[in-house]
């Protein structure tokens, strides 16, 4: 784990090669042993208090940190058919930090902290190929309690301003030639975002929120209807089963889908159409909906719009499959939140905060990437994350021995041996490891590896 870094970051420049080569060895220290504290993880005393003088300067940039990191993201994509632009935002709260300066209000007016919206490159298959985007802002706590008539500003007054600007900031990141989907959840739902892809000729794929005025591209129908009245009227199209993922509110499971698909003109908000002369825009819409959920469950409804084209079940069922690796940004946030304890840190400004999430931002795609390519190529080998005297260590604790093969395993059995030393326990049903018991078992994995490579040497 120890010299990847170099080259992840091998476009950084941060105006001083000193400046380079400390955050190389930060994210080194730290992606070692991502879930413990910074004076644990930090190699000696010299480096911890580099650390806090790195996140100390006003000299680093944070986003020079997250522009190197998605240059390497960029160059992971060529051989990839596909790239979904998943976006989301988290936010970080340091409510009980009192002493810590810039923070703002969250969305429970009483706690304080920082916003974050990331836009996460992920292959078409559900590999995490790192970030594109990410942006930090504090919310201003003056206008707590302030009516603000949301009706009556434009989108570009407004928060939701961000979708728009991460969709033009990753047309321009991704090289022409690469085919991306923007991925979005119903905060996404805005007829604004719709208008600047039709605009940018970029692809998007959205779980709608509101049921919209739409009208059929069918001429024989002129009048306009309601957006889920007029999916739920048609026929399905065809079946299908989905397996969900493990979530706070369910366990995972698998769910059988009826599949409904057509081509509509969404309609603009009334309020705004003659006004601003706005006009419809055609989108494929996909209504996916469980009839018959497990009892005590809820039934899994998604209305998905996308400008993708979804001309039969092959396609729709596709779209769907994309739409489902959203839920990887959502384990992003939680693995910067979990695994690398970001609430927990005891800086005292937003801005030394900044410069410490777009490090551990790193470490964090790392950890992701670590998980998800295990299962998507699970026989590559592990010598593509781990060093040596890593994966020898890592063997000759699992099996008990002193003697390591002498070529490395494949990645899948690495990573599996990782989640042992963090509590995974392996049975038939119980999967392939998540990121959770990765990262501890890579904080017990870095003090074996050390150990090994001193009584070896």
């Amino acid at each position: 784990m120890s010299h990847w870094a170099a080259a992840e970051l091998s476009h950084i420049d941060l105006g001083d090669i000193r400046r380079n080569r400390r955050l190389v060895q930060i994210v080194e220290d730290l992606a070692s042993q991502p879930s413990v504290s910074v004076p644990q993880a930090s190699r000696d005393a010299a480096a911890l208090q580099g650390m806090y003088d790195f996140w100390k300067s006003r000299r680093v940039d944070a986003n020079q940190i997250i522009k190197a990191h998605a240059q390497s993201t960029v160059s992971r994509m060529n051989e990839v058919q596909v790239v979904l632009a998943i976006q989301d935002t988290t936010e970080f709260n340091f409510t009980s930090h009192k002493k810590m300066a810039g923070l703002g209000h969250l969305d429970h007016g009483k706690c304080r902290g920082l916003k974050c919206h990331s836009v996460l490159a992920v292959t078409d298959t559900g590999t995490p190929l790192g970030l594109l985007h990410q942006k930090i802002w504090a919310r201003d706590i003056d206008k707590i309690g302030q009516k603000h008539q949301r009706h009556l500003r434009s989108t570009s007054e407004k928060e939701s301003q961000r979708w728009l600007d991460h969709l033009k900031a990753t047309q321009a990141t991704i090289p022409e030639g690469i085919r991306w989907v923007m991925v979005a959840d119903r905060e996404a739902d805005i007829y604004d975002l719709f208008a600047e892809a039709e605009q940018l000729n970029s692809h998007f794929l959205v779980r709608a929120t509101q049921d919209r005025q739409v009208k059929s591209t069918d001429p024989d129908v002129e009048d306009t209807a309601k957006l889920v009245a007029t999916m739920q009227r048609l026929p399905p199209a065809g079946t299908s089963e989905l397996f969900l993922c493990r979530h706070p509110k369910r366990e995972a499971r698998q769910a059988k889908l009826s599949i409904r698909f057509q081509t509509l003109d969404i309609q603009p908000p009334m309020t705004r159409a003659k006004k601003e002369d706005l006009k419809p825009i055609r989108l494929q819409v996909i209504l996916a909906q469980e009839e018959n959920p497990p009892e005590g469950e809820k039934a899994i409804c998604w209305l998905l719009l996308t400008t993708l084209e979804v001309g039969n079940l092959e396609a729709a069922l596709r779209t769907l499959r994309w739409y489902s690796y959203r839920w990887l940004i959502e384990r992003y946030h939680f693995t910067l939140k979990s695994g690398c304890l970001i609430e927990e840190l005891q800086l005292s400004t937003a801005d030394r905060l900044e410069r410490a999430l777009a490090t551990y931002a790193i470490v964090a795609w790392r950890l992701l990437w670590i998980t998800y390519e295990a299962r998507e190529n699970p026989e590559q080998s592990c010598d593509t994350f781990l060093e040596a005297h890593e994966w020898q260590s890592l063997y000759c604790t699992i099996h008990k021995t002193s003697n390591p093969p002498l070529e490395p395993p494949t990645i899948r059995d690495a990573v599996r041996w990782i989640a042992q030393l963090g509590g995974f326990i392996g049975r038939k049903a119980d999967g392939e490891p998540g990121v959770k018991t990765i990262w501890r078992g890579l904080r017990r994995l870095n003090d074996i590896a050390i150990t090994w490579k001193v009584l070896r040497t």
